[in-house]
């Protein structure tokens, strides 16, 4: 039987989540060695989670995180010696070596970071979402969080709030399993994270987040029902990390042959061995892609080594925004390329084309519930 994925696809989804794998190891290394300061937290392992949804979207579609933020900006287009650069606190990262590891920023590819309070980008993901509607533009939001953020309160209300206003935002919660080093069905009274969508309306799944094109296809239909105006999705991505929280953490809360029973699932094989199966691509091809990648995370460590910590007057710039002033390009600044920068339009170019609460069917709803007097 014929693959329904092209082997451009394919090859695509494992260069991607192969460059993530090496970069996270080497930026663990480089933790060891004491370049890397304050807080790391790497995404071995939950891989597929992040490139089988960048493939499902547009490119100029919202993308927020929580603080394992490394993984999804690279799969985005990312420069990977300014995201090193980033997390060694050097002037040539994304945000000059001052938002570090938890921190990664990057407007060009439509990227709004890293967020190291918990549950603190869920929010921000229905605005980004309520600006598409309001904008009359059809950009998806898609928004990464642990199973943990699932507890917040800033959680429950805003997903009443987005299913209430049917926003275009696709909220992906990866359940590694476990909150920092607490297992999640030890907090949580419903531990299905998706089962918590009904409760507001909207629709919730589960997918294998271990699973790459698993992940593409659920992602891929997600997004076309938020586009068709139908309101958000909460997905549940069943994954798992390899390593620690945190690289702090020893992760002695499981056991060794926990770890190695999940490495079986690793989604970076599992991928390769499809392609292969479906002979879509020979061996040697992936062997290309495994040097080519490596040599790419080889100059990125050696870029951010070298790369000037930042003066100390860059501790008083990029506070505050002064009216009219021109965004910071990274890349230009950095690199010196000329990129296209996303515009948006003003809001005296806007105008109110939807009722956030129609009084008709807000009656009809008291009515349904039993509520109308």
């Amino acid at each position: 039987m014929a693959s329904p994925y092209s082997k451009e696809l394919l090859l695509t989804m494992y260069r991607k989540m192969y460059l993530i794998r090496r970069f996270e190891e080497r930026a663990g290394q480089q933790y060891g060695l004491g370049k890397i300061a304050g807080f790391c937290h790497l995404y071995i392992g939950q891989e597929a989670t992040a490139v089988g949804a960048i493939e499902a979207i547009r490119p100029d579609d919202y993308m927020l995180s929580a603080y394992r933020d490394h993984g999804q900006p690279l799969a985005r287009g990312s420069d990977p010696g300014m995201v090193m650069a980033e997390l060694f606190g050097r002037g040539t990262g994304y945000s000059k070596g001052k938002g570090g590891s938890m921190h990664i920023f990057d407007i060009e590819h439509h990227f709004y970071g890293g967020y190291g309070i918990v549950g603190g980008q869920i929010p921000l993901a229905a605005g980004m979402a309520f600006a598409s509607r309001y904008r009359n533009e059809d950009r998806v939001t898609v928004c990464y969080f642990g199973d943990a953020a699932a507890n917040q309160g800033a959680f429950h209300e805003t997903l009443n709030m987005a299913s209430k206003w049917k926003l275009p935002v696709i909220y992906i919660c990866e359940n590694n399993r476990y909150g920092m080093g607490t297992a999640v069905g030890r907090t949580s009274a419903v531990p299905e994270m998706y089962k918590r969508a009904v409760a507001y309306n909207m629709r919730g799944e589960p997918v294998d987040g271990m699973d790459c094109l698993k992940m593409y296809e659920t992602v891929k239909d997600a997004a076309e029902y938020c586009r068709a105006g139908k309101g958000p999705v909460l997905l549940e991505a069943n994954t798992y990390r390899f390593r620690g929280h945190s690289m702090a953490d020893p992760a002695n809360y499981r056991t060794k042959q926990e770890v190695e029973d999940e490495r079986k699932n690793d989604p970076i094989p599992k991928i390769k061995d499809f392609t292969l199966k479906k002979k879509l691509a020979k061996e040697e091809e992936f062997d290309a892609i495994d040097e080519e990648v490596k040599a790419q995370v080889d100059a990125a460590v050696k870029f951010a080594d070298e790369s000037p910590e930042p003066s100390l007057e860059e501790l008083w710039r990029d506070t505050i925004v002064e009216p009219g002033e021109e965004d910071v390009r990274p890349r230009e600044r950095v690199l010196g390329m000329k990129v296209k920068w996303p515009s948006y339009p003003s809001g005296q170019e806007l105008k109110v084309t939807w009722d956030l609460e129609p009084r008709e069917q807000a009656e009809k709803e008291d009515k349904k519930a039993g509520l109308a007097r």
